[in-house]
């Protein structure tokens, strides 16, 4: 019987639009999912152990006998009377402990990236029922797929695992898909397109397309979500014109078909052929994250041409604005004013409602009742001017009054400070903030709120003002007594707070003796990083940096990716080895001097182009040709598709014809200032959302194409959610291995924070099907280590 992990629900999507990606799970769920699984996994280790002890040898010690499947579960034993703390230590494995190849390849695979992954397969490779395992696992365990080991893999099995995400519909990033498709290229799998992830074939190189696929190809693909092509602006244009391609060249007017082949690569189209294309385009725009300001005005141009299924305006009726879905929000207010006050009245308040159940985001929202209200303002022949002390037209503004949908329409933001007395506002601020104020009504609140707290909003309160945090100064902030991490997860962990609020907050919780725990880190996101002071950072212990595990900081500045990557490299300096180093460092590797990437040029690392678009330009332009080449390994070919990229594109034209040929690429100079465009039916080149700036400049808000998933409250990694006894486990579950694959301690860590010295000819958790040795990077070359006790991977 194989030791099969059940496959428990623990995805809780919060979904704004059609186009939005599944959110991480909850820890909350997860914790819960964990109690669930526990007893099931002891059970069934149990019976593993009985009917085949060859394969899989655990002791059942320290209370911790599923320990290497709860890893794998992330699962951990229950409290009890006797032992409300139980702990996983490394302990619960024997010295001479072995693993079978299926689960150790499926903890390699699957492990999370904030630590090191146990390492190797078993010589003989898996056979199909092994492979197997990976659909029949949780498709979370999958999320951290990381393309090292993978390559080891043969042709069948690395088929399978393709299969098996598609299958599950794992969720991968830009920098794991990247990888993966050329490792899918490398093993000719490119044909077998139908079976993969859509996500994957966005990736693929489209030269290998083959003229009868083009199409089965390109609706594929078109179910993909091309904001993960943020980094490769060359392969996001080759997309489209591949895809016109397959149409038979460009169109005056995308038909239905048309538009059905294309789906979400309509989203990149301008404005014109936009207006032009059949009105069932709308299904397709439905699909898109947002709209530029082009195509926001095309989609009111099409909707006043009542060619759509919803007809004129003064036609609408609450079913068809209902189906616009996110549409809805960019109808512009002239649009509104055509509509019937009854139904536009009734979608409001449906709107309002779907905002308030945390059903549309508050981009969406804010957006929709702005240019709704607006049209109902230009409607009111005579609007009262706004004067101070003016009286209450519409009478005071009570509890029951802030439960209505309609508040907002009934009382705009002149009315609002004229109704709302400060006792029914300290009573209600909660209902009043769940709806979606307007900037001015906004400014309105925060001004009676500070009439009512005149020494400063109390504690209690601040979780509740989230939405108005980026209204207050430095120094009001600084009125604050922010003494709970659960009060800075509130008020940061929205992208509502922005440079000055950040660094304020958390310098006020840092005032009251507060630290920044790994757990606060990865409820606020990464992005907070790139908000908060060098001198903050700073403050981050090293153990605490660990345990926050790979952040997204792709959207920083340049002189913060300086600062955090020597505060990684204190975290994570001592690891042991070079891959595990490299799987710690990459999402910091922006802030990287060219000695460290020279060091990973000897290592071998293959680095994703997604990595390497967010490395330093000015240090970039200090590697050779030959550097790049070696640094990519199997992915330098993705040159291509990013080749427009400002950091790309900065480096190649340091470069001559002789060394673009070198890299595969034309040496046309125009091929250097973007990608081609089709001259009918074009793809939309305008920017929705810049690059990472090289120097300077604030972190952008949109959704990051690489390195971890944006911060959800509350979503914690494993490695914080487990005991401190297990994280001993994870943190050293990647050991050297002596000749019979037991597990050797004696490279841990020494007790000054020094690295070991590499013990030569050992091999990873077992060789592997090509016998791959276990990588301590180049001779005479270790990652860089710290002298900090701190410093020791625990």
């Amino acid at each position: 019987m194989d030791l099969m992990v059940p496959a428990a629900d623990l995805s809780s999507p919060t979904v704004h639009h059609p186009g939005a990606r599944e959110q991480p799970p909850s820890t909350a769920e997860g914790l819960r999912a964990q109690r669930t699984v526990t007893p099931w996994v002891e059970r069934n280790l149990e019976a593993r152990k009985r009917q085949h002890p060859q394969d899989l040898h655990l002791q059942a010690g320290q209370g911790c006998s599923g320990a290497v499947v709860g890893v794998v579960a992330g699962a951990c034993p229950e409290p009890t009377a006797r032992d409300p703390t139980p702990s996983c230590t490394a302990m619960g494995l024997r010295a001479g402990a072995q693993v079978s190849p299926g689960l150790a390849l499926l903890m390699w695979l699957t492990a999370h990236c904030s630590r090191p992954q146990a390492q190797g397969f078993s010589q003989g490779g898996l056979d199909a029922s092994r492979a197997d395992l990976w659909a029949s696992a949780n498709a979370s365990l999958l999320h951290s797929f990381w393309c090292q080991p993978a390559s080891q893999l043969p042709r069948d099995q690395l088929s399978a695992l393709i299969r098996a995400m598609a299958t599950r519909r794992v969720l991968l990033r830009a920098w794991q898909l990247s990888c993966l498709a050329n490792l899918a290229a490398l093993h000719g799998l490119q044909d077998d397109f139908e079976l993969h992830p859509p996500d994957l074939l966005l990736f693929y190189n489209l030269t290998q397309v083959r003229e009868a696929d083009c199409r089965a190809f390109t609706h594929r693909a078109a179910q993909g979500d091309t904001e993960l092509l943020a980094n490769l602006p060359d392969q996001r244009a080759a997309l489209q014109r591949v895809a016109l391609a397959c149409l038979g060249g460009p169109r005056l007017r995308l038909s239905a078909s048309d538009l059905l082949l294309l789906g979400v690569l309509v989203c990149d189209m301008d404005a014109s052929s936009i207006v032009a294309a059949d009105p069932r385009v709308l299904q397709n725009l439905q699909r898109c994250h947002r709209l530029t300001a082009p195509q926001q005005a095309a989609l009111n141009t099409l909707l006043a041409s009542g060619e759509t299924t919803l007809g004129p305006p003064g036609s609408w009726n609450l079913e068809g604005l209902r189906a616009l879905g996110p549409l809805a929000t960019y109808i512009s207010s002239s649009l509104w004013m055509q509509v019937q006050q009854a139904v536009g009245l009734d979608f409001f308040g449906s709107t309002v409602a779907t905002y308030r159940a945390g059903r549309l985001s508050q981009q969406d929202a804010r957006r929709f009742v702005t240019g709704f209200l607006k049209a109902k303002a230009e409607s009111v022949s005579s609007r009262p001017k706004r004067g101070t002390g003016r009286p209450c037209l519409r009478g005071d503004i009570t509890a029951a009054t802030l439960r209505d949908d309609l508040f907002l329409v009934h009382y705009d933001c002149v009315q609002l400070e004229s109704c709302l007395g400060s006792r029914v506002l300290k009573a209600n601020l909660d209902p009043l903030l769940q709806h979606p104020l307007p900037a001015e009504c906004q400014r309105v609140v925060k001004a009676k709120l500070a009439r009512v707290y005149p020494r400063g909003v109390p504690e209690e309160q601040l979780p509740l003002i989230a939405s108005l945090v980026y209204l207050y100064s430095r120094s009001e902030i600084g009125q604050w007594n922010v003494t709970s991490r659960d009060t800075v997860v509130a008020l940061l962990a929205s992208d509502v707070a922005l440079e000055n609020q950040t660094e304020a907050v958390l310098q006020k919780y840092l005032d009251h003796n507060g630290t920044l725990t790994g757990a606060l880190l990865v409820a606020i996101g990464g992005s907070r990083l790139c908000w908060m002071s060098a001198r903050q950072i700073q403050a981050i212990r090293p153990s605490e940096f660990r345990l926050a595990g790979a952040l997204d900081i792709s959207s920083c500045p340049q002189s913060r990716k300086d600062v955090l990557y020597a505060k990684a490299r204190e975290a994570f300096g001592s690891t042991r080895t070079t891959a595990a180093y490299y799987r710690f460092m990459r999402p910091y590797l922006g802030g990287a001097p060219v000695e460290e990437l020279r060091h990973l040029v000897q290592a071998n690392v293959s680095m994703d182009i997604d990595t390497f678009t967010n490395l330093n330009p000015r240090v970039l332009q200090s590697l050779s040709v030959g550097n790049v080449t070696t640094l990519l390994g199997q992915n330098v070919g993705d040159l291509q598709k990013a080749r427009s990229h400002p950091t790309i594109s900065s480096w190649l034209r340091s470069l001559n014809r002789s060394a673009l040929g070198e890299l595969g690429l034309d040496t046309d100079p125009a091929g250097l200032s973007g990608p081609g465009r089709s001259t009918t039916v074009t793809p939309n080149t305008a920017p929705r959302g810049p690059y990472p700036a090289p120097t300077s400049g604030l972190p952008r808000h949109s959704a990051p194409a690489s390195g971890s998933p944006p911060a959800h409250l509350g979503y914690l990694p494993l490695s914080v959610a487990l005991p401190s006894g297990l994280l001993w486990l994870l943190y050293w579950g990647t050991p050297g291995l002596s000749q019979d694959c037991s597990w050797d301690t004696r490279t841990m860590a020494s007790e000054d924070g020094a690295a070991p010295a590499p013990r030569a000819g050992k091999r990873g958790l077992v060789a592997g099907v090509h016998h791959v040795r276990h990588s301590r990077g180049p001779q005479g070359w270790s990652p860089p280590t710290s002298s900090s006790r701190d410093t020791e991977l625990e």
